[in-house]
Parts: structure tokens; sequence; C-alpha cells
């Protein structure tokens, strides 16, 4: 087995116990609702705690229903995880170009055109076209 095939299948285990140790260890056992986030927790503490508070403001758009906040919740993460994804495959896609680049410019690694008196000197694709020459004879005083 390959090394990056074992230590894909360790991540995927790992990731995996993750997901499942919570519920084997029975984290949310006793309470009305067992995995309810840091939000709905932090707002029970401070109404334990301080009955008078009052927020400084309020939301902009409070959605109707629970399932509503989940989805744009998972629309937020999916949106998020697509620009990260993007960006990873631009780095890693930059990366493998690179070398590429590199060894088209050095001499000796491909075809290229020695410049001449009047060939150009850009890093530009040479033409099929052979360069202009300057003529060798002066042209005649009648021309």
């Amino acid at each position: 087995m390959k090394r990056s095939t074992t230590v894909n299948l360790m991540l995927l285990l790992a990731v995996a116990a993750l997901a499942v140790a919570p519920l084997v260890l029975g984290s949310g056992d006793g309470k009305e609702e067992p995995f309810t986030g840091s939000d709905g927790q932090a707002e029970t503490a401070i109404t334990e705690n301080a009955p008078h508070y009052e927020p400084w403001f309020s939301s902009l758009y409070e959605p109707p229903s629970g399932e509503i906040e989940s989805a744009l919740f998972a629309l937020q993460a999916a949106v998020g995880a697509g620009v990260l994804g993007y960006y990873f495959g631009v780095v890693r896609t930059r990366r493998r170009l690179a070398p590429a680049a590199v060894s088209a410019e050095r001499p000796g690694s491909g075809p290229s055109v020695q410049p001449g008196p009047s060939a150009p000197t850009s890093t530009a694709t040479p033409s099929r076209t052979p360069p202009m020459r300057p003529p060798t004879e002066p042209p005649a005083a009648g021309d």
C-alpha cells in the first residue's frame, strides 16, 4: 500500500473517531437538547446569572425556524469551503506549473532561436520565418 493511501486512511479514521466519540461517550445525556450550540448555552448562562441583562443590539435577520437557520449555516459553510478549495487549487496549480516555466527559460532546455544581428531578443515564441537580413551590397545609384 502506498504511503499516501495509508495517510489518507488514517485521516479518515481520525475524522470518523471524532464524529462518533461524543455519541459513544454520552456527552449530552440528561439535557433537554444534548448538542446545542454555544450561542444557546451562552444565552442560558446569561439569563441565569443576570436576569435583567439587555442585549446591546439585535440581529439584522431572524430566521423563521431552526431548520432555515441550520440551512443558512450550512450554506455559509459550503461557500467558505468552496473559497478555500478554490484557493488551494490555484496554489497547487501554480506550484505545478512553476517548474515547467523555469525549465522553459533555461538555455538548452528546448527549441530556441539564437539572437543574431536582427533577431529579436525577447522571450516571445520565435516565429517560423527567418528574420530579414540587411542587404550585403549597397543599392545602385540609379534605383
